[in-house]
């Protein structure tokens, strides 16, 4: 053999040696996010982080209003001008640890302003790659570390390699909830996700239920959620809605007062047999599904009222440009008929610290 044919061999055997070691650690990372998946158990009862010198006998009462928000802060990442890669925008992590503790801060004091009675913040991140391990519930108590609070982690990922350029990393976060009044306790349960290979991308998901005495020997029951963006898999909406509804109505046959709040990644000013284009991820609520006694609140509006709102939510494809961005009201409440609904607004902010704007509203317990 010639040395040109020598040399072939020798390039060959580098070129074979590269993509084995290159097999060897793809093969080592698929195990090690396999192994690492894991679902935090459903049922798992929170801490509750009570206040300094905070008043252990307070309770709701029927015919006061209370104020209460939501708001998916977008674990801080979202300045207007941020798309992010798995919308087809450009980002799979924030600008910088500089503007993760501006927009969560902005977004803070935002919800602050209003001095709501209850506070429900979803997207918290307490340390992950993409937020710069920033513990934005620590940040949050800056505003409001007055109140009762407690901490579902809706999700803990394994570090992805997605997209390779600018990993996602790993994720630590969950949904905070605020609350003037004491807390009695407060429960983690998780929504039902896919089964297949799909579910080591899909994050995991959860809703908490929060306990608030009150002054006639019943319960203010808060639920806090942020369900799936899950496409067309009508399978798991399904199942998240009917496991949702379910444990709202046995709260309101016990008589209980029943509040469920959060990003429910549901087109919720849409009717259910609509048939306009929307994004797959934006999918009418099913109403029809709902329990007995249960309505969304903004459906008190009558129809020019509940248009007229603001939509609570960007696609994040593209720096955020009003009238020409795709916009979805996702965000919102669901009461119980023994609450009355007093006020209701999506605040619009031009989406200035997340991709979502927060949603406001005022009741009071019949």
């Amino acid at each position: 053999m010639g040395k040109q044919g020598k040399k072939k061999r020798i390039w060959l055997r580098v070129l074979l040696g590269i993509l084995a070691a290159l097999l060897l650690v793809i093969i080592g990372y698929v195990l090690y996010v396999m192994i690492s998946y894991h679902r935090l158990p459903d049922d798992l009862t929170l801490d509750v982080r009570t206040p300094e010198n905070a008043d252990i006998t307070g309770t709701v009462s029927v015919g006061t209003d209370y104020e209460i928000i939501t708001y998916n802060i977008g674990f801080g990442a979202y300045t207007p001008d941020y798309s992010f890669f798995m919308d087809g925008g450009k980002s799979s992590v924030a600008a910088s640890k500089e503007s993760v503790l501006a927009t969560v801060s902005g977004a803070g004091e935002l919800a602050a302003g209003y001095d709501p009675d209850f506070m429900i913040f979803e997207e918290v991140d307490l340390k992950a790659t993409r937020s710069y391990h920033v513990d934005e519930y620590e940040l949050l108590d800056k505003y409001f570390g007055g109140y009762y609070s407690d901490f579902a982690i809706n999700y803990d990922s394994a570090f992805l390699m997605v997209p390779p350029w600018e990993p996602h990393g790993k994720s630590l976060a969950g949904i905070a909830f605020y609350s003037k009044y004491p807390i009695a306790s407060a429960v983690r349960k998780s929504f039902p996700i896919s089964t297949s290979f799909s579910k080591f991308l899909d994050l995991d998901r959860c809703y908490s239920i929060s306990r608030i005495p009150a002054d006639n020997g019943k319960e203010l029951v808060i639920f806090s959620l942020h369900m799936s963006a899950y496409g067309n898999s009508d399978a798991i909406r399904e199942a998240q809605v009917n496991k949702l509804c379910g444990d709202m109505q046995a709260e309101y046959e016990k008589g209980n007062y029943v509040i469920c709040g959060g990003d429910f990644n549901h087109d919720l000013k849409a009717s259910e047999d609509t048939e306009e284009d929307r994004a797959s991820w934006a999918y009418p609520f099913p109403r029809s599904d709902l329990p007995e006694g249960f309505s969304f609140s903004m459906d008190f509006l009558g129809e020019a009222g509940k248009a007229a709102l603001p939509d609570s939510a960007r696609n994040a494809d593209m720096p955020y440009e009003e009238g020409v961005t795709y916009t979805v009201t996702l965000d919102g409440f669901i009461i119980s008929d023994n609450i009355e609904l007093k006020e209701y607004e999506n605040i619009h902010t031009g989406y200035l610290y997340a991709d979502h704007d927060p949603v406001r509203m005022v009741f009071s317990l019949k």
